[in-house]
């Protein structure tokens, strides 16, 4: 009886033996699946982060000022309709252009057709805050001008040295309407060297005149 005992069981060790390493390939296998699939489904969620980020930069870069447009920016300001002394006088002079409303609304007009109108709205924006005394206006205007046109993260951002950015980032812990001069003078310096040139020489420039010269014939 014990000699059975002792052969019935070697049978049964020997009949679940051969299922040890299938099992145990079983579920390594079933292991390399899950941790696979884990590795894939990591990888895909970091690809889909990087591409959300990327396409979000792209789109960023993507947007004209034609959009910032119809997200609430004014088309112009009033101004009457210019003669045709004070657009001969826009190529005496970049001031003399940005002296009158009709002047910088035509030279926006060209900036918006080249990307860059947020350095006239900029500019702009800075003259309005120039014109505030009261203090509580001034530092909401000021911070709305930081997150508009300096802040890295916004699309209408201006391009400014390290220098003037330091300088605005110690203005604004104590905001006032010079807290962008700096900043207001490159802008004004860039547009002057680098647009208006161009402006000179546009067909939103040169159409102008030739529409009020021809008027002036008939007049």
């Amino acid at each position: 009886p014990m000699g059975s005992e002792r052969t019935e069981i070697r049978k049964r060790q020997m009949a679940t033996t051969p299922e040890t390493p299938g099992a145990a390939q079983a579920q390594l296998n079933t292991g390399n699946r899950g941790s696979n699939a884990c590795c894939f489904c990591w990888c895909c969620c970091c690809s889909c982060s990087c591409l959300t980020v990327r396409n979000q930069e792209e789109e960023r870069a993507r947007r004209t000022s034609h959009e910032l447009q119809a997200e609430g920016i004014p088309n112009c300001e009033e101004s009457p309709a210019p003669t045709l002394e004070e657009v001969n006088a826009w190529a005496q002079s970049f001031d003399k252009l940005m002296l009158t409303p009709a002047g910088r609304n035509a030279f926006r007009e060209f900036l918006r057709t080249e990307f860059s109108e947020e350095n006239m709205l900029f500019w702009m924006a800075c003259e309005e805050l120039k014109q505030e005394s009261n203090k509580s206006v001034i530092e909401e205007k000021a911070r709305l001008i930081y997150e508009d046109y300096i802040s890295i993260l916004s699309p209408k951002e201006v391009s400014l040295d390290s220098r003037v950015r330091e300088v605005i980032n110690r203005n604004m812990l104590e905001p006032s309407q010079h807290t962008f001069d700096d900043a207001q003078l490159q802008i004004y310096t860039l547009m002057h060297r680098d647009s208006y040139p161009r402006f000179m020489n546009s067909a939103i420039y040169k159409d102008l005149l030739q529409s009020l010269s021809e008027k002036s014939i008939e007049a």
